[in-house]
């Protein structure tokens, strides 16, 4: 299983249109992967859509990611989609698959460029801190590593409120469950969006 990030760009006032456009567009191809999530951001920079997919092969991702390319209005953006950027990544090989749902009404998105080498590290870390912190972890969607660009991963969590999130977080930190151990170690740069799913958004 692959996940797909992508980031549109395009003005504040048009998030929605260009996130209903570029579903339909989605839709439209037979290699398209399963959709998973739309969402548009709230806090970081603004004026963008996320959207996420899941491939079972490489190949098919790979043929969306030509579509796109090649596409004189890739995601139907025509005069509204200004830019936008695709990404690979790999899901941490000890977390359940992504499933549609009902999972919070605010959605963190947390990047963190890794140290040359420090991906393994990271992954053990992040096996062993998510049992111990089980209930922080429970609102953990996924975390993944890129394929492409520079060595990072992007984790996503779901939770009702921030109010929850700064709750449950401080709790893990209190209890010194959370992060883990060997994880921080490891980040060279750490960036976090707060994105809202749309109506239409599987997760939700």
């Amino acid at each position: 299983m692959l996940y797909e990030l992508t980031t549109l760009s395009c003005p504040l006032l048009l998030v929605g249109d260009a996130a209903k456009r570029a579903v339909a567009w989605m839709g439209e191809s037979s290699t398209s992967g399963e959709f998973l999530g739309c969402w548009r951001t709230e806090f970081g920079t603004l004026g963008r859509v996320l959207l996420l997919r899941c491939f079972e092969t490489a190949e098919g991702m790979a043929a969306e990611r030509e579509r796109a390319l090649l596409s004189q209005e890739p995601f139907d953006g025509r005069d509204i989609v200004t830019a936008f950027e695709t990404a690979s990544y790999t899901p941490f090989p000890f977390l359940p698959a992504v499933r549609p749902g009902h999972r919070g009404a605010v959605y963190e998105f947390r990047t963190y460029r890794l140290k040359p080498g420090g991906l393994s590290p990271t992954l053990a870390g992040w096996r062993d801190a998510i049992v111990d912190a089980h209930e922080y972890a429970e609102h953990l969607v996924t975390n993944m590593y890129a394929l492409d660009g520079v060595p990072r991963i992007t984790h996503l969590w779901a939770f009702e409120s921030l109010e929850e999130r700064g709750r449950l977080r401080a709790s893990a930190y209190d209890a010194g469950v959370w992060p883990p151990k060997i994880g921080p170690g490891q980040i060279l740069e750490a960036k976090s969006m707060i994105g809202l799913p749309e109506a239409f958004s599987p997760l939700h």
